[in-house]
């Protein structure tokens, strides 16, 4: 994707061959502004403090991760250190467990002289895989789309188009490029296909309202921030056509975990009869869960996450404000589970399936 005409992923090697450079989100959308990772320790910190962010996105950052490590220390002892020390980052994301796993295959079997090499080129692969498996995602979602627009009749301009709504980010910024969510709305909005996209804000940490909103003015796409309350108002009053969200963590079974809110969203769009969809790469489907309610793993955050929220001062500068009482007790919640009854449809690199364990393996019967 681009930013300010120049193209960007969200993960790269730098040109000295061994680091990793990527785009210190917590600093957006006020100032663009990128981190250079060295060790391991750097790609912690990156993925805890979410610097990076987005399943497929903290996936990619575990393979760099773990090619790091390799770097400095090659032996057997280091990468089992490597590994326990990423999968503690963040619990919830099964990109995180599906990297670490992927890059552990590869390189048990090599000789410490083999594994840096080997490291960097199954960690760039797995960021090439998500940049094709995100824009297929994007191919096979924006019919749903155009869809949408032929039901609605093409003349019909007076609200914007395709009114979709989203939650959090699943735009590029949480992938290594083109998003799971938001891929389906580029592609539509690339074919000419008149979209608008109503952001959620995403409290706490307000993804929705500064990512979100950041990457589709910056490629074009006409969309309107929100509060996270108003979803259901819209709905009512028939301005929402279909929402997409993404997903960290998907169910053998179909039930979705996502950002915190999502649940509410499925629950105001079933009652009201619009569409919704899920978009998501193959990795991110746990099989050895069913129940996403019972079994999926909440990350539970820092409550200064909800008590303070960042933003730009007079001055330009970057400034944490306080929002509560001083003293007050928060409650930080990151994701909860969207039942797969809720869930129209998940749209995923090998088509659009049904909410189901029976449409997920037969669609993924060499990975079920």
């Amino acid at each position: 994707m681009n930013v300010d005409g120049i193209p960007y992923r969200t993960i790269w090697l730098a040109d000295d061959g061994w680091a990793v450079e990527i785009i210190d989100q917590t600093k957006l959308p006020h100032e663009f502004a990128t981190v250079r990772l060295e060790s391991l320790d750097d790609a912690c910190v990156a993925i805890r403090d979410m610097w990076v962010r987005g399943a497929p996105l903290i996936g990619a950052t575990t393979a760099y991760g773990m090619a790091l490590a390799v770097h400095a220390d090659p032996s057997d002892g280091a990468m089992a250190k490597a590994y326990d020390a990423l999968y503690a980052t963040r619990p919830t994301a099964v990109n995180l467990r599906w990297a670490l796993d992927e890059m552990k295959t590869v390189l048990a079997s090599l000789s410490p002289n083999e594994r840096k090499e080997a490291a960097y080129t199954r960690a760039a692969e797995i960021c090439d895989e998500d940049v094709d498996i995100c824009s297929t995602i994007g191919d096979n979602g924006r019919p749903l789309i155009e869809s949408a627009w032929n039901a609605k009749g093409k003349p019909a301009m007076k609200d914007g188009g395709v009114n979709v709504l989203t939650h959090c980010n699943a735009g590029w910024l949480a992938t290594v490029d083109w998003g799971t969510a938001l891929a389906p709305i580029y592609k539509a909005h690339d074919a000419g296909i008149p979209v608008h996209v109503w952001v959620d804000e995403t409290r706490p940490r307000n993804q929705g309202a500064s990512l979100t909103s950041w990457e589709l003015g910056k490629h074009g796409v006409p969309h309107t921030v929100i509060v996270d309350n108003v979803g259901g108002h819209l709905m009512q009053h028939g301005l929402v056509d279909l929402c997409i969200t993404g997903t960290d963590r998907t169910t053998a079974a179909g039930d979705v975990c996502n950002k915190i809110g999502t649940y509410l969203k499925a629950l105001a769009a079933h009652d009201n009869g619009v569409p919704f969809y899920v978009g998501l790469p193959g990795p991110t489907i746990d099989w050895t869960v069913d129940d996403g309610v019972k079994d999926i793993p909440i990350e539970y955050r820092d409550a200064t996450e909800v008590t303070e929220i960042m933003g730009k001062a007079r001055d330009g500068s970057l400034v944490p404000v306080q929002l509560t009482p001083d003293g007050a007790n928060a409650a930080n919640y990151a994701f909860d589970v969207t039942p797969s009854r809720l869930v129209t449809g998940l749209i995923t690199e090998r088509g659009v399936a049904e909410a189901s364990k029976a449409a997920l393996v037969a669609m993924y019967p060499d990975r079920a």
